[in-house]
């Protein structure tokens, strides 16, 4: 431990912000008063003493002394470097500050007590080892800085305590750090202090190199790359001058693009954010690429670009008429949005709570009756772009809503993409196949097109691409689908229904006529002139050759016969012009393939025996005739029961066991020998057993084949019926009654029995096939067998009573 030792009355001389450590030799201005007055009094008392000035150095930090000073000696006064009077003053030791005392001069004298710093003999070697790092640390601060000689008299300082008191020169040490190092008495202790100190500064001064490296070196890199481009620039500019050529246009300046683009504002903001990005990364970045494409495709989107409607309605409907025959229902409802329009126009309507307006229409019907081919005669009505997005098929959610654009090969979603090829906002958008739209492990394309098809909320429509709110309220939508019932309850909401249910054979005469015949012609290398199909070639063409609901194959039968009739000609077999008549149909194309069951002869129909009778139904390729057939099978072989066959679903199955189950129970009612069901097994089976059936609308048809195989009386061949039946015997209403008469009427039949209650959904059908059909609509299946079994014959009595 320090010991202490004699008292001394010294003056003090306060050093405001700095502080002396002993050994330290520091000049002082004598301008300072305080400086002056205790030099002066250190003077004037040593004129009675031997020996040197000696004042007491004290630190002042904020007004406030420590309670330990340095002794110093006044080596010399004179003039400092600058010319101003200054004093140099030598350190010798710590002196402890007591009490305040007098003495001469205008100085501050006060008594102190000399601090004892000497250590006892050895040293310890922990000490020896402390000295060793301390000389080290000192010494590689001393070469960074280059003060090579003051190494030299580091390494010959021997004594702990002046080898601790020597920091005192470090200039990155702090007043308070000075101070602390001033105030430890121990030369052990305050040589660890200082060693401290020294290594924390040394890291700091590490990590301070290390970000000053890295920042010069990234500013080299910079530089240099700037100067490249400039040179690249220059020799860019060179070789177009050497050939000639004009300067290039600003297409690599983003900024000044999308500056000068007519964009929204939201969508400016985005755009330069990311323009500020690519300034900022280099051209190796993988992000600098990211940023270009989004900037080209959000530059190439006609964000106000759009199309003058053509508000001529009249115009527009004879267009429509005059590109497609029937489709009633869609042509007035494309009428009907124009006339909104035209009036919203007129009266500063035309946007409304941000929203424009656009429409959502989803054309359903069977293939082949125009969907696709619609929808360019609506853009065509309405003056407007129009674009086709195929959606058979899709089943990632992101060919809707696009990728996210950190992806590699990543792209808008294809109702952006359609946005983009169309070139305006308001395009006549056609999503063709909508109810083939699948889902697996990357999402459910129909959930994602909720917002797209949603009138209340696709004027904000964010597309995972863009990221930015892109307006879709002025789009026109027309979504086509096959079965209704593929598409999603909440997607189908957000959508106006119209349904195209087939064409009638004068409405097939008339598109053939008008529609494919040129084309195909055309396609042939035929002039209209040279070959000519009449209308009864024409309608046994859609009759017997083609039944269908739409006109696909009819145009495939139409194009076929052309076909025949130019190699014919080329072949020397034929003369042109000729007029192909219903005669000539067979000789060129082959048999007809759907022959009315009303034009077979009597004993060939399928209806020729009992149990047979004709149902309607509805399918994906519109409406169809169905025949069901029963039959009783030997008491012998013990097979009673039920029996059905042909691919039945669990509805339909269940039509048959209440069908059975109504004429057991009303079998003595209608005179059917209700016994024979008993013992007896029955089996009831629906041809085209490959093809899947469902529904309730066989009931009244599967009664009326079970009481024909009762009674023995056939069905009326030309009598078809639909209709769910009930345990009383009730029929119930079901759907489909436009597809079902349109069915029957290309069967050739001529006789239709529907429900009662669907009898409003005659006003449907087309008039002139409701003129060719006598329908009646019945309430029980009673009526039913009344209509549709035949009286009767060899004499025998019906059990059942006929129809007047």
């Amino acid at each position: 431990m320090a010991s202490t030792s004699t008292p001394l009355t010294l003056p003090v001389l306060p050093l405001d912000d700095e502080v002396v450590l002993p050994g330290m030799v520091v000049p002082l201005d004598l301008n300072d008063t305080d400086v002056r007055a205790a030099v002066e009094a250190a003077q004037a008392a040593a004129r009675s003493t031997p020996g040197k000035p000696q004042v007491l150095l004290v630190p002042r930090i904020d007004g406030t002394y420590a309670g330990t000073g340095v002794l110093g000696t006044v080596e010399q006064v004179g003039r400092l470097a600058d010319g101003d009077p200054g004093a140099l003053i030598r350190g010798r030791g710590r002196v402890k500050v007591g009490a305040g005392t007098t003495g001469p001069g205008a100085a501050l004298w006060v008594e102190g007590t000399r601090v004892d710093e000497t250590l006892p003999e050895p040293l310890p070697g922990r000490v020896g080892d402390l000295v060793k790092e301390y000389k080290a640390l000192a010494t590689s601060w001393l070469r960074k800085r280059g003060a090579w000689q003051v190494v030299d008299r580091v390494q010959q300082i021997d004594d702990v305590s002046a080898l601790a008191d020597n920091s005192g020169y470090s200039p990155f040490l702090s007043i308070e750090q000075k101070v602390e190092l001033l105030e430890t008495p121990d030369p052990v202790a305050r040589l660890k202090l200082a060693t401290e100190q020294l290594r924390e500064h040394l890291a700091e001064q590490d990590v301070a190199e290390s970000i000053a490296k890295d920042v010069q070196e990234g500013v080299d890199k910079q530089q240099r790359e700037f100067l490249l481009r400039r040179q690249l620039e220059a020799v860019r500019k060179e070789l177009r001058d050497l050939k000639g050529e004009s300067p290039e246009d600003e297409s690599d300046d983003y900024r000044a693009r999308v500056e000068a683009a007519d964009l929204p504002e939201n969508v400016r903001e985005a755009a330069l954010k990311e323009v500020e990005k690519l300034e900022r990364s280099s051209d190796q970045s993988p992000e600098g690429s990211w940023i270009r494409t989004w900037l080209d495709t959000v530059l190439e989107l006609p964000w106000n670009e759009r199309t003058e409607d053509q508000y001529d309605i009249q115009g527009a409907k004879a267009l429509l008429d005059a590109e497609h025959a029937g489709l009633e229902d869609v042509k007035e409802r494309i009428t009907e949005y124009l006339a909104v329009r035209k009036r919203r126009s007129e009266r500063g309507l035309g946007v409304v709570g941000g929203r424009r307006g656009g429409a959502v229409l989803a054309l359903v019907g069977p293939p082949g009756v125009g969907k696709t081919s619609l929808g360019e005669s609506v853009a065509h009505a309405m003056g407007r772009k129009f674009v086709r997005v195929a959606l058979g098929g899709v089943r990632d959610e992101a060919e809707i809503r696009g990728h996210r654009r950190t992806y590699v090969g990543a792209l808008p979603g294809r109702v952006v993409r359609a946005i983009k090829e169309a070139g305006s906002m308001n395009p006549v958008v056609l999503l063709d196949e909508i109810d083939k739209v699948g889902s697996d492990f990357r999402g459910d394309p129909a959930a994602a097109l909720l917002e797209v098809l949603d009138p209340a909320q696709n004027h904000t429509f964010r597309d995972h691409y863009l990221e930015v709110e892109l307006d879709l309220s002025d789009v026109v939508f027309l979504a086509t689908a096959n079965v209704l019932e593929a598409i999603p309850e909440a997607l189908l909401d957000r959508m106006e229904l119209v349904r195209l249910d087939g064409y009638t054979e004068d409405e097939k005469v008339v598109i053939a006529r008008d529609h494919l015949l040129p084309r195909q012609l055309e396609r042939a290398g035929l002039k209209p002139d040279e070959v000519t199909l009449d209308e009864g070639a024409l309608r046994k063409l859609a009759g017997e050759y083609t039944r269908e609901a739409g006109v696909r194959n009819m145009e495939r039968a139409v194009a076929r016969l052309l076909r025949k009739v130019a190699a014919q000609h080329e072949l020397g077999e034929r003369e042109l012009p000729f007029t192909v008549t219903e005669a000539d149909l067979r000789g060129l194309i082959g048999r007809p393939h759907h022959v009315p069951e009303s034009a077979q002869d009597p004993a060939e129909r399928r209806t020729a025996v009992p149990g047979v009778a004709t149902g309607l139904a509805v399918t994906g390729a519109g409406g169809d005739v169905l025949f069901v057939e029963a039959s009783l099978a030997d008491p012998e072989t013990g097979a009673a029961g039920l029996t059905l066959t042909g691919q039945l679903g669990d509805v339909m199955k269940e039509s048959a066991q209440i069908a059975l189950s109504f004429l057991r129970s009303h079998g003595a009612e209608l005179e059917l020998p209700v016994g024979d069901l008993k013992d007896r097994g029955v089996h009831i089976h629906f041809p085209a057993g490959a093809v899947p059936k469902d529904g309730p609308s066989a009931g009244v048809t599967m009664t009326t084949a079970l009481a024909s195989l009762l009674s023995g009386r056939l069905v009326r061949t030309d009598v078809a019926m639909t209709g769910e039946v009930s345990l009383t015997g009730r029929v119930l209403p079901i759907g489909g009654v436009k597809q079902k008469l349109l069915a029957a009427h290309r069967a050739g039949v001529t006789t239709v029995i529907i429900p009662k209650r669907n009898e409003a959904d005659l006003d449907d059908v087309p008039a002139e096939v409701l003129e060719k059909l006598d329908v009646h609509a019945v309430t029980d299946v009673r009526q039913v067998l009344e209509l549709a079994l035949a009286p009767a014959t060899n004499g025998a009595s019906p059990r059942v009573p006929l129809a007047a």
